[in-house]
């Protein structure tokens, strides 16, 4: 039983090893300790303090979440005003901010601390006698909310400062942010659950810190930047802006890592272009860069101008979102056979380029937005991804729109749409004969599992469909080696190289024998890897072989119904639902039939019923080298007597199958009391029952 004193002395470690961790993760980016242990050391502190009340402390690290919700917020009145920066769109704009400060110092090329602006909510946090005692918003610059329960959960926050020699008050000013990869994660959870989604980072942001209740707050994924100070009593700081950072940065706050220092305006120019070029590579939004004079005597002299300070600018980023409006909804069939509903847009101008055209990603995304053609929305372009649409302005919807709907079938094949349950996405069904796919359906078909045609890479796919008339996987059986030479020809021509048909004669020919001769070596193929080739969503390797071993031949899977295929083991009504869909299509079926045609061919044999079988309803493990046979042969003929082949031993485990040099599986088995075979035991009862 802990004694109070010795709770005190564990407490101080624990919250001490807690805000080192705190510090080093959001500070200095370079994580102490696993998540799991950090998760460890808060429970023990906390379990500690429900012990022991008294051992509570307002800058406790278990402090941070836990605040009954209020009912409001509290105005808080800043000493000194948060104010808002001049912007500057263009080069001109900079050049004339830099040249009245030369004119009124009388300096040339000054020194200037350059951060980027990060696009989330400014606010304030006051500390005394170096614990935090208070936080608020910047509201209208003169007064804003009291959101300390809030910024209390927010763990780049420090409670209490690090060192000894800060100063008794201390305001910091920063920015509470939301990464993007947080809050791509958050919507992400909160569609599995049903829940809405956060329409960007910042607005995250805003809505999170604002929330009534700090445990709201506690769940979402914030961060925070300092980028300068307020009051100070009780201390001073140092002669720069710059190196306040470094020392704000010593006392546990977190400082941007793209902070630099530059000289006069081509210094200003270059570190925009710099932070411009990398903007989407930052793990979090930025909207510009600010420019700051560096020397706070500078910035005295320099003073303010109505609401703004004349020694800094903020230098704005083309926008990344932009209103517009929605003049059709049309379907796009992606290369896979997904369905992408697009928005066509009236064009508008949006980070530097003119849009036209942007994602809806898929049919629940547009119902949850409820996009209608006609409506006002809001777009978004972050560097080269995809525009996208964000949000409707409901207030600007015409009368008579009705919601959007996704057609049946595919604008490009007329094939039908078809979407699996539990999936977001909608396919055309028409995976052989969609123009759309044809490239990714001879990809897949001619793939080391599928029908494995050596030489039939990526780039000669894309010249066969685009330059050699391939409609099909079943054109590729009437190609002729003049036809991949004239082929090759054409792409030369295409592509402005010399041409290797005349500049290697006989040569150049022998890619195009050899690709012919393995387009026959494939005619000769099995059941399974034909419909792995097939491309039937939903059907893998062991899905195809499962088909086939049951099936036996093509015709009777063609003939087969929803009640005959869940028959198969480990196939349910969803997967069955692919398969009759991939087979009600016509386009499928006769692309099916060209194949049989052209002499793709495989041996076919009786129906073999899983349950008939001698090994059905067990399941074996296989360990060890066998030498009569290869591990895959021997998990096909026992697969071939109904048994399940699993990857590891358990107690539903019927028999493992040990060879030469078996390892853990077999201790695994000894230790569990599973039945053990060796190598001739198994091939007797091989023997015995024709697997």
């Amino acid at each position: 039983m802990k004694t109070a004193e010795d709770a005190r002395r564990r407490a101080l470690r624990l919250r001490a090893q807690i805000e080192d961790a705190n510090y080093r993760y959001y500070v200095l980016d370079e994580p102490s300790i696993a998540d799991a242990e950090y998760d460890r050391l808060l429970r023990e502190l906390e379990e500690l303090e429900r012990a022991h009340p008294e051992l509570v402390a307002p800058d406790s690290p278990t402090q941070r979440v836990g605040a009954r919700p209020a009912s409001e917020f509290a105005e808080v009145r800043h000493e000194i005003p948060m104010l808002s920066l001049a912007n500057a769109f263009r080069d001109e704009e900079v050049a004339d901010f830099v040249r009245r400060i030369e004119d009124t110092l009388g300096v040339k090329d000054p020194a200037f601390s350059t951060e980027p602006k990060v696009d989330g909510l400014a606010i304030s946090l006051r500390y005394e006698d170096g614990v935090f005692v208070r936080g608020a918003t910047r509201g209208d610059g003169t007064t804003g909310e009291d959101v300390t329960a809030n910024l209390r959960t927010v763990r780049a926050v420090p409670l209490h400062l690090r060192g000894h020699d800060w100063p008794r008050v201390l305001e910091v000013r920063g920015e509470v942010y939301m990464p993007k990869a947080a809050f791509a994660a958050y919507n992400a959870q909160a569609l599995k659950r049903g829940e809405k989604t956060l329409a960007n980072p910042r607005n995250g942001a805003a809505g999170s810190l604002r929330q009534l209740d700090p445990q709201v707050t506690a769940r979402r994924p914030l961060a925070f930047f300092a980028y300068a100070v307020g009051v100070i009593d009780g201390g001073t700081l140092p002669p720069t802006h710059s190196q306040t950072l470094a020392r704000l940065r010593e006392w546990g706050f977190p400082v941007s890592g793209e902070i630099g220092l530059a000289h006069g305006l081509d210094g200003l120019l270059a570190y925009y272009r710099r932070i411009g070029a990398r903007r989407d590579a930052l793990p979090y939004e930025i909207d510009g860069v600010v420019y700051k004079l560096d020397r706070y005597d500078g910035q005295r002299a320099m003073g303010f101008v109505a609401r703004a300070p004349r020694w800094a600018l903020a230098h704005k980023f083309p926008a990344q979102e932009e209103m517009t409006t929605v003049e059709a909804i049309e379907v796009q069939i992606g290369r896979t056979g997904a369905a992408t509903p697009v928005a066509r847009l009236a064009p508008v101008p949006v980070a530097g380029v003119t849009v036209t055209n942007a994602t809806l990603h898929n049919a629940d995304q547009v119902a949850r937005l409820d996009v209608r053609v006609g409506d006002t929305v809001i777009v978004r372009r972050a560097g080269d991804v995809i525009p996208e649409v964000v949000r409707v302005v409901p207030e600007r919807r015409p009368r008579g729109t009705h919601p959007w709907q996704m057609p049946k079938h595919c604008p490009v094949c007329r094939s039908e749409l078809v979407r699996e349950e539990g999936e977001a996405v909608w396919r055309c069904s028409g995976g052989l004969y969609c123009p759309a796919q044809r490239k990714e359906s001879i990809r897949h078909f001619a793939s080391r599992r599928a029908l494995d045609i050596e030489g039939l890479g990526e780039r000669i796919v894309d010249d066969l469909v685009e330059l050699g008339g391939v409609e099909s996987v079943a054109d590729l059986y009437r190609l002729r080696v003049d036809d991949l030479l004239a082929m090759k020809r054409r792409a030369e021509e295409r592509d402005g190289t010399v041409p290797e048909t005349v500049k290697k004669g006989r040569i150049a020919s022998k890619w195009a024998e050899n690709l012919i001769a393995a387009i026959a070596r494939s005619k000769d193929t099995t059941l399974e890897r034909f419909l792995y080739a097939l491309g039937i969503p939903e059907v893998g390797e062991a899905t195809a072989k499962a088909l086939a071993r049951h099936f036996g031949s093509l015709d009777a899977l063609l003939a087969a119904g929803e009640a005959e295929l869940t028959e198969v083991p480990d196939i349910g009504p969803v997967v069955a639902g692919c398969i009759l869909a991939f087979f009600r299509e016509r386009h499928n079926r006769a692309v099916i039939e060209a194949l049989r045609a052209a002499g793709v061919r495989w041996p076919e044999h009786a129906p073999r019923r899983a349950s008939a079988g001698p090994l059905a309803g067990k399941t074996v493990v296989l360990t060890g080298t066998l030498g009569a046979f290869t591990r895959d042969e021997a998990k096909e003929r026992l697969e071939a007597l109904g048994a399940k082949v699993a990857g590891s031993v358990s107690k539903k485990t019927s028999f493992v199958v040990a060879g030469s040099e078996a390892g853990s599986k077999l201790d695994k088995a000894r230790e569990l009391g599973v039945e053990i075979w060796d190598e001739a035991r198994l091939q007797t009862f091989l023997e015995q029952h024709g697997g």
